[in-house]
């Protein structure tokens, strides 16, 4: 498959980018486990179908140490016991926040109570900032149909 756009050869995207990727490293930088980070960002993508950033996020979670039973595990985590608590408020969060189109009233009060149970308040900004930023990425990559498979960890740091 090719993709539509290359966004690291136009001059608007370049631009575009060099900004996201300085929010990336914000969001990296964040008190907010990369764990956490990792298995969020590859939950919305899996909620996407985003195959460039379910790449990008098993390659990287796996090079940072994670397992490849929770990795495989992350589309059913609420059937999985491998998950800590404050892991399944994140994916929780994280779902809700995907599917606001399909959820009229978005996040609801008892997710992020749980969600405020396990994180402070700028872990909370973080995890919000995080589920925007990969839907945002998502949207990006499933509109110009760009490629997975060839990532390489750290490809983009």
């Amino acid at each position: 498959m090719d993709a539509r756009l290359n966004f690291f050869t136009d001059p608007t995207a370049g631009k575009a980018i060099k900004h996201l990727m300085t929010a990336g490293k914000a969001l990296k930088d964040s008190p907010l486990p990369a764990v956490t980070q990792e298995l969020v960002s590859l939950r919305v993508s899996q909620i996407n179908g985003c195959a460039a950033c379910i790449d990008i996020h098993t390659k990287e979670a796996a090079e940072a140490g994670e397992t490849s039973v929770r990795l495989n595990l992350v589309a059913a985590w609420r059937e999985a016991t491998v998950f800590t608590e404050a892991e399944r408020a994140a994916l929780e969060l994280a779902e809700e926040g995907t599917r606001v189109a399909d959820a009229a009233g978005g996040v609801s009060d008892e997710v992020w109570a749980r969600a405020a149970e396990h994180y402070d308040e700028e872990q909370l900004t973080a995890l919000v900032i995080l589920v925007s930023f990969m839907n945002m990425a998502n949207r990006m990559n499933v509109i110009t149909r760009q490629p997975a498979g060839d990532y390489k960890p750290g490809q983009f740091h």
